[in-house]
């Protein structure tokens, strides 16, 4: 539980149809502002994404003002703390798609891969015949990983359907087992690979985030930090801010204190 001192960051998606999600953009906002909550909100047709920050009252408030409306009732959000509000500023958006694929015919909110709890993901991804696939972009996956998974080597979420098209069989790789960040690329990329005819498809539920909320550090097989969407760049095993930095030119991994990138010799850094 937070404490009276600390800024709560919730992260929350849902795949639900909103066909008037333009018009929850300006009451939605109004609440944020008046609750003094920062962070990013996406509405789509297909739904919500967001990440917000507050004091955890505030943010309480909005989560209460979603749930409100019947098609988010059980909206549910991964939670971690910090001593500051690590956005500057609140932006809620409209878009085409919640998370960007650009494959109009994937539908998680009609299909997805079985979830997996993530007391039971070690079991699934240790066996001989999973293969295991992180949907998440290369320069997150370079800052921490399951070290069995595959790589698919993108750049950007768009690219994932036709690098896992190059990369897989559905005649040689019949159990897929996919994880990302907080498991909202997952719904579409296994939502993807059940269409492309893979009869096996499962997803960490609530990606890495809950995963290292919930598995003990004794019995985790995470290594590394994880890449988050907002300015602490990256969290630790224990959810708390991490130290590794990237380069907002080339989008490689960076050590503390560094001050030119060894690959590009920027100095910007995220």
């Amino acid at each position: 539980m937070c404490t009276a001192a600390d800024i709560r960051i919730s992260s929350f998606y849902k795949f639900q149809p909103l066909p008037d999600y333009r018009a929850l953009q300006a009451p939605l906002r109004a609440r944020c502002e008046a609750a003094q909550v920062r962070g990013t909100i996406l509405l789509a047709a297909e739904g919500i994404n967001a990440t917000i920050a507050g004091e955890h009252d505030a943010v309480e408030q909005i989560l209460r003002f979603l749930r409100a409306d019947p098609r988010l009732s059980d909206l549910t959000c991964k939670d971690s703390t910090h001593d500051s509000i690590p956005f500057q500023r609140l932006k809620v958006r409209l878009k085409r798609e919640i998370v960007a694929m650009k494959s109009p015919d994937t539908k998680p909110s009609l299909q997805v891969g079985e979830y997996v709890e993530p007391a039971d993901w070690n079991a699934l991804i240790t066996r001989d015949d999973t293969l295991l696939i992180d949907a998440r972009n290369d320069y997150e996956v370079r800052m921490g990983r399951f070290p069995q998974a595959l790589n698919p080597q993108t750049a950007a979420f768009h690219e994932l359907p036709q690098a896992l098209q190059a990369q897989l069989d559905p005649q040689q790789h019949k159990r897929l087992a996919l994880y990302c960040t907080g498991g909202i690329r997952c719904e579409k990329a296994t939502a993807f690979l059940l269409q492309q005819g893979y009869p096996q498809v499962y997803q960490l539920r609530g990606g890495i985030l809950r995963y290292l909320e919930q598995v003990p550090p004794s019995e985790s097989l995470w290594q590394g930090e994880c890449f988050v969407f907002d300015e602490r760049v990256s969290v630790d095993s224990a959810l708390q801010k991490g130290k590794l930095r990237i380069c907002d030119d080339c989008k490689r991994v960076a050590a503390p204190g560094t001050q030119a990138c060894a690959h590009c010799g920027g100095h910007n850094f995220l």
